[in-house]
């Protein structure tokens, strides 16, 4: 009786911890929310050091890839390009969802070069450069709240 109400025991307890051990996913089909984030066009990939740049609007943002997707030179993303740390990406090209740390942000086209080429020293040798865009040189600077004093 003893050994039955062990294992009975154990087994509901196991039951209990995996059922309760849910992942948050986002889904890539939530457009209105992927939409309002930032727009960028990936000008450089290299899936061989894990880091790729996105260009926006006020600048190249170098981000480090966590989560192993695959992301190409033209892709269209979306998400916020503005700071430090990890979050989500959407990839509108492949339609789906990513997970990467940006490690630099709003920084000019050069700047970038020099970072990506810091990142990916494997790149230097072959002269792989930053696909340029037409406006690459008319970045705006981004605006921050004012701090509350």
């Amino acid at each position: 009786m003893k050994k039955i109400f062990t294992w009975f025991i154990v087994a509901v307890m196991a039951a209990v911890l995996f059922t309760s051990c849910t992942k948050e996913r986002i889904y890539a089909n939530d457009n209105n929310y992927w939409f309002s984030q930032e727009r960028g066009d990936v000008v450089y990939s290299n899936n061989s050091c894990g880091y790729y740049v996105v260009e926006t609007n006020y600048g190249y943002t170098i981000i480090r890839n966590l989560d192993g997707l695959r992301t190409y030179d033209g892709d269209v993303m979306y998400g916020d390009f503005g700071g430090y740390g990890s979050r989500n990406f959407y990839n509108y090209t492949a339609d789906i969802v990513t997970r990467g740390t940006v490690v630099e942000y709003d920084l000019s086209y050069s700047s970038a070069q020099n970072a990506i080429d810091y990142y990916c020293p494997y790149g230097k040798s072959t002269g792989t450069t930053i696909r340029e865009s037409a406006n690459a040189k008319s970045k705006i600077p981004r605006t921050t709240a004012p701090v509350n004093q």
